[in-house]
């Protein structure tokens, strides 16, 4: 079975349509189901591009039901961005297919690859290959902790270009910077600037961004993408929301 790219065509178009997207992390362990649904009906309201759903330990394990539940309310892509191999489902449009290339565990690298996708063809759900670098942030994070590697030292941009250039040269279709979720400082803009530099794919940054003016930086760097979620699980005000979506959507200086 081939898959169509629909939704990283989808991404695609949004970048090339707003100059860089705006993607909403939910965390199936952080919302009740009616926090939930108005969540995800407010950020496609305000214009966010996509929803991811996953986490790094997933305590509810009804994540069918869960991506349900957010398509109900809107039509935006929803997308699964695993924290194990346990988080696959039919009901998303796509699944982040990470491949966690800033460290040296293989397991995460392609062990669990080769568990999980034989499940992805079953489904037919749609695989974006993405180079997935965790970055110092200050702090030990879960996905640091669960993955059990080092994080790229936030003071060497240049390693961290490196790396996503071979990731591109294996063929993955994003890179992916992360600071990790409630990380004490995000992605540096140094760090975004030079990989955003050295590859041709998108950057996504996430990770640690707290406010429109960060997520802002991150765009005028060189990001393709900003995911921002464990803000949004300590500050739940529509206004905020709007306002980090809208700081991401100006057009770069160079595309006005």
């Amino acid at each position: 079975m081939s898959f169509e790219p629909k939704t990283f065509q989808y991404l695609l178009n949004v970048r090339e349509r707003n100059g860089a997207g705006f993607l909403v992390l939910i965390d199936p362990d952080k919302y009740d189901e009616h926090t939930l649904v108005r969540f995800a009906a407010d950020a496609q309201t305000f214009g966010a591009d996509a929803i991811l759903i996953g986490g790094s330990v997933m305590v509810s394990y009804r994540l069918d039901d869960f991506i349900r539940r957010v398509k109900s309310v809107v039509s935006i892509p929803v997308v699964i961005f695993p924290g194990s191999v346990m988080q696959v489902s039919k009901e998303a449009d796509a699944i982040l297919w990470l491949s966690l290339v800033s460290g040296r565990n293989p397991e995460l690298l392609i062990g669990s690859h080769v568990v999980a996708a034989p499940a992805l063809k079953e489904l037919g759900l749609e695989p974006i290959s993405t180079a997935y670098m965790l970055v110092e942030s200050g702090q030990t994070t879960a996905a640091g902790f669960i993955s059990q590697t080092l994080p790229l030292p936030r003071h060497k941009p240049e390693i961290a270009a490196a790396h996503a250039l071979a990731a591109e040269y294996l063929g993955m279709k994003i890179a992916y910077l992360e600071a990790g979720s409630g990380a004490e400082r995000p992605v540096p803009e140094e760090m975004v600037y030079a990989v955003s530099q050295t590859v041709s794919i998108p950057v996504i940054v996430g990770g640690g961004i707290q406010s429109p003016d960060e997520a802002r930086r991150k765009v005028d760097a060189g990001a393709s993408f900003v995911v921002v979620g464990n803000a949004f699980e300590h500050r739940r005000d529509t206004a905020y929301l709007r306002d980090m979506i809208e700081a991401v959507h100006i057009k770069l200086p160079r595309d006005v």
